[in-house]
């Protein structure tokens, strides 16, 4: 994550600067004229801007922390075995209070600096870049297994579904970890253009170029554009054959949660990663250097980056909006403890709830 005190473009300027065109007005030795496209383009962001994120960061995470935990209690709590599905969104939720955990750090960050040292930093940038990639293929996991399940339900029957279910979880966590370790290169340092500390990438000069589109080509293939290129065809498929299928009715109504599920995640990290993108083509020189546009794709990127991490907080609010037998189940908690009256259960939703095709938690 970037540190939004200073400018993503500031961090390799110094790098550069025996690079930088500049031309001289011979006629008056004592003078030169810089070139303007190479000058360094400090980009700092108002006051109000840097508050009212600050309260944005803090109010997810007052509503990320104990949505994702009543997540957790509904499904941990299911007296069945968990179906794939179920587990994946059980560990999504975990990924989302992993990234939830990072953001009272950011918010600080955002308006004194970064004060939490060198090794804070570096543990809250991989937590968050886990959270990042684990979410997303925690997603993938579900789109192939409903694909399964739905598509190809004979084999699925064959299959001993959830005892795989678990090494997939396991091995999710591991590549996640392996993808976030570049968040070791973060460290705490004063920015170029700020009298605070921040919290951001640290390259070696001499090399950074060549660091950071990795990382971001990494970031953007395995983090977004191959799973989205899984979870299309799969839900495509999957949704063609709910159509063509009679008395597919509540099938259709558990793919809603997780269509929804996963609608919600491309809303708040495509913005992001095309910032990113963006810059990414500005650091190589494949766009021509500009200051306005400079700090533009810089603003985006933050802009985008907080509706990222919005992210964290938005299922367990379509949950309880769109999944009628997350309602119901938290229903049945609640009055177990006293807190509500026992819901009544028809026919139609015994039925349902036993049925794995639609998954116990959808």
């Amino acid at each position: 994550m970037t540190d939004p005190n200073t400018s993503s473009f500031m961090y390799d300027f110094a790098s550069i600067y025996d690079e930088l065109n500049i031309s001289y007005n011979f006629g008056n030795e004592s003078e030169f004229v810089l070139n303007p496209a190479t000058e360094p383009c400090p980009s700092t962001l108002p006051n109000i801007v840097t508050y009212a994120a600050c309260v944005f960061y803090i109010l997810i995470f007052l509503m990320a922390i104990p949505g994702n935990l009543v997540v957790g209690l509904v499904i941990g709590l299911s007296k069945q075995s968990l179906p794939p599905s179920d587990l994946y969104l059980l560990h999504l939720a975990i990924a989302d209070i992993l990234l939830a955990v990072t953001l009272p750090f950011w918010a600080t960050s955002v308006t004194v600096g970064w004060v939490f040292g060198d090794a804070a930093c570096k543990m809250v940038t991989v937590a968050q870049e886990l959270s990042f990639y684990s979410s997303i293929l925690f997603l993938t996991c579900i789109s192939m297994d409903r694909y399964m399940v739905i598509v190809r339900a004979m084999e699925a029957r064959k299959a001993n579904r959830q005892l795989v279910s678990w090494g997939v979880c396991a091995a999710v966590w591991g590549v996640g970890t392996l993808l976030s370790l570049p968040g070791l290169f973060s460290s705490s340092f004063a920015a170029n253009n700020s009298s605070r500390p921040v919290c951001a990438e640290s390259y070696d000069p001499g090399s950074s170029d060549e660091w950071r589109t990795a990382t971001r080509v990494l970031r953007h293939t395995l983090g977004f554009l191959v799973p989205l290129a899984v979870m299309l065809p799969c839900y495509g498929t999957t949704v063609r054959r709910l159509l063509r299928v009679r008395g597919g009715v509540q099938r259709q109504k558990a793919m809603r949660v997780i269509v929804c599920v996963v609608a919600a995640f491309l809303l708040c990290w495509t913005p992001y990663h095309l910032a990113v993108m963006a810059d990414t083509f500005y650091r190589a020189r494949l766009v021509a250097f500009g200051c306005p546009a400079r700090r533009a794709v810089d603003r985006a990127m933050f802009a985008t980056q907080s509706l990222g991490l919005l992210h964290s907080c938005v299922n367990p609010v379509l949950y309880a909006f769109v999944g009628e037998k997350f309602r119901r189940r938290f229903l049945q908690i609640l009055a177990k403890v006293g807190v509500a009256e026992r819901p009544s259960i028809s026919r139609s939703s015994r039925s349902s709830l036993s049925s794995e095709m639609t998954s116990t938690f959808m």
